[in-house]
């Protein structure tokens, strides 16, 4: 065979091999990274925003802030192995630890594994990425002023408790007495925690009246945080399951147009955003005073921005600012992994009203011990604790921080 019939057969190999490998490469789907990052390869819509369509959650329990004593941003593979170990022999409540049997603690952590299954360890020492500290900043005056002023309210409606007569954590600087008059007080701000009083539904959790989903939404509770998220061209909708179907439907849309008049506010504030290249930037404003985010309020303004870093990751860095509550503006960062759009095909509201027996069965009970008190045949509902008198023992180490 000549030289030229061996160049043309060669050519012709080179030509059929990248013919074959290019019909073997996997197509790019929309909505889909086809390989590399997101940031390398440019997930798009089919209008050309960025895609951050999917469902999502937050796979790895990190703290918000960092744990005292740690001062790297990561922890080792081998300190994340250590902490899964030393996590896996506690719990979320520390419901493992019994107390005695048909006491107030045994009963308020009667919670199972069920409900408290842990996440592992992610590498992050905390979700705060600015404080270089990984700190929460120093509060103003003013709000220490106001978080001292609730707190000496929350405990002298426990005075006459086994929290205080016991000295157990949530009296600290309490005493033990006879009922507070102040049980019959309005509290000094709108409630958000339960306080160890039933007269109403507005004396509990926010949680247990299943009105918990709130934006910011960063620990999502102990049973993780999953959100679905679909776009157009001119709104982003996220809808957020936290808790126990505590979750809300939140619509941003992408648009210059100002920010809602100041009198009008919403409990997850309002929502304006627009692109920068790939990352969506969420300006929200407009905040309730009905709500508390690490004690801010009204004045609460977030800036967020919206990134897919992968086929299979998303992250959303939140800038948080509040002037009265906060001496510096403060900086988190939340990673998600994508879940299967076919498992989780059956994924359409919060559902917590549906059967929610424990609230009005909460007001019922303390109804018949009120009877019962005035009745003379039972004690005085001032003296039990209905507002977290778990054991502390045994509690998970970072998912509750």
């Amino acid at each position: 065979m000549s030289k030229r019939s061996f160049e043309v057969i060669g050519a012709l190999t080179v030509i059929l091999g990248v013919f074959v490998l290019l019909r073997l490469a996997p197509l790019p789907v929309t909505g889909q990274a086809p390989t590399g990052t997101a940031k390398a390869v440019g997930l798009k819509t089919p209008w050309g925003d960025g895609d951050l369509q999917g469902i999502w959650s937050v796979e790895l329990v990190v703290p918000l802030e960092r744990p005292a004593g740690v001062t790297t941003a990561f922890y080792t593979e081998k300190e994340v192995a250590e902490l899964d170990r030393e996590r896996a022999e506690g719990s979320v409540f520390g419901n493992h630890v019994r107390a005695a049997p048909g006491s107030e603690a045994d009963v308020a952590g009667a919670y199972n594994s069920v409900f408290t299954s842990q996440r592992p360890t992610g590498r992050r020492t905390g979700m705060i990425i600015d404080p270089p500290d990984g700190k929460i900043p120093p509060l103003t005056p003013e709000a220490q002023k106001r978080q001292a002023t609730l707190r000496e309210y929350e405990k002298a409606l426990i005075q006459n408790t086994l929290v205080c007569r016991d000295k157990l954590p949530g009296c600290e600087g309490g005493t033990y007495g006879p009922p507070s008059p102040r049980r019959d007080e309005t509290p000094p701000y709108y409630l958000t925690n339960s306080v160890n009083r039933a007269d109403g539904p507005e004396d509990r959790s926010l949680g247990e009246r299943c009105m918990g989903g709130f934006h910011p939404q960063f620990r999502g509770g102990f049973t993780g945080i999953y959100i679905r998220v679909i776009q157009s061209p001119r709104t982003v909708n996220v809808l957020y399951d936290v808790g126990q179907g505590q979750g809300w439907n939140r619509l941003i849309p992408v648009t210059a147009a100002p920010h809602m008049p100041s009198s009008i506010r919403q409990t997850s504030g309002d929502s304006r955003a627009r692109w920068e290249g790939n990352t969506l930037v969420v300006d929200v404003t407009n905040f309730s005073a009905k709500r508390d985010f690490q004690g801010s309020r009204e004045n609460l303004h977030l800036t967020e921005r919206w990134t897919r870093t992968g086929p299979d990751t998303l992250e959303i860095v939140y800038t948080i600012e509040d002037p009265t509550v906060w001496t510096r503006p403060w900086t988190v960062i939340q990673e998600f992994k994508r879940q299967s759009d076919e498992a989780n095909r059956i994924y359409l509201e919060p559902r917590c009203h549906e059967g929610n027996f424990g609230l009005p069965g909460l007001l019922r009970g303390n109804r018949a011990d009120d009877k019962a008190f005035a009745e003379g045949k039972g004690p005085n509902p001032a003296s039990r604790c209905i507002a977290g008198c778990a054991s502390p023992e045994g509690r998970d180490s970072l998912s509750l921080r």
